[in-house]
């Protein structure tokens, strides 16, 4: 029986119009859980440096995982719902609930693959209603908190190809053979664009851009209701 057509959907930049790190970070700045002063300034410069692709993947995902540290999920709970009602749900892009509703329709399996840690992202995969999430995971320590620090690979560059194979093996799914296509905007997601069958470069940074147009990939924006 062939399988549907896996549709992985990068987070950041791509569905949503901002960064999940970016945006708690500022969100526990502004609850005085973080100290603006010290942290505005660090969460730029990772920012800059995210986007110009020279932070490595372990300082990229331990820098925003940290934030986490010395509390437990459960002890986060109430922060992270008020953070996603009110910073991440609103900013999603006008033409994502069409975008993810027309791979619905034709039966596609959609996936939310994101370098974003999977507890602040949890909430957001259930919001729009994506069949599965492979986000950065989270160490917990022997008390139950966070630790700071993460568990296995980061998804995030190559990464996102690595743990998209673990994925598929623990669902007892075979990616061989079966259509994918991925939406990104970054080219940190390069890797696993040129991997999938079908690149779509999604609200996409001029160097993605301008390599689409030499890969003949196509190009959308979600800015408005109707992708296009």
């Amino acid at each position: 029986m062939t399988q549907p057509t896996l549709a992985i959907f990068d987070l950041d930049h791509t569905l949503l119009d901002g960064d999940s790190d970016q945006l708690w970070c500022q969100f526990l700045i502004d609850e005085g859980v973080l100290d603006g002063a010290h942290f505005a300034a660090r969460n730029a410069q990772m920012e800059r440096d995210y986007r110009a692709g020279t932070v490595s993947v372990q300082a990229f995902c331990d820098f925003y995982v940290g934030t986490l540290a010395g509390r437990s999920p459960a002890q986060w709970q109430p922060l992270r719902q008020r953070f996603v009602q009110a910073c991440v749900l609103p900013r999603l892009y006008a033409g994502t609930p069409a975008l993810l509703q027309s791979h619905r329709r034709q039966g596609h399996q959609l996936l939310l693959s994101t370098a974003t840690n999977r507890f602040l992202t949890e909430p957001t995969a259930a919001a729009l209603g994506v069949d599965a999430l492979i986000g950065t995971d989270c160490e917990v320590g022997a008390d139950g908190c966070f630790t700071g620090r993460t568990q296995g690979p980061p998804n995030m560059r190559a990464g996102k190809i690595a743990r998209l194979q673990a994925w598929a093996a623990a669902q007892g799914q075979a990616l061989a053979g079966r259509h994918t296509v991925f939406y990104s905007d970054s080219m940190n997601d390069l890797p696993l664009l040129e991997q999938v069958d079908e690149a779509v470069v999604t609200n996409g940074e001029p160097r993605l851009l301008a390599l689409a147009a030499q890969r003949g990939w196509r190009c959308i924006s979600l800015e408005h209701k109707d992708p296009s």
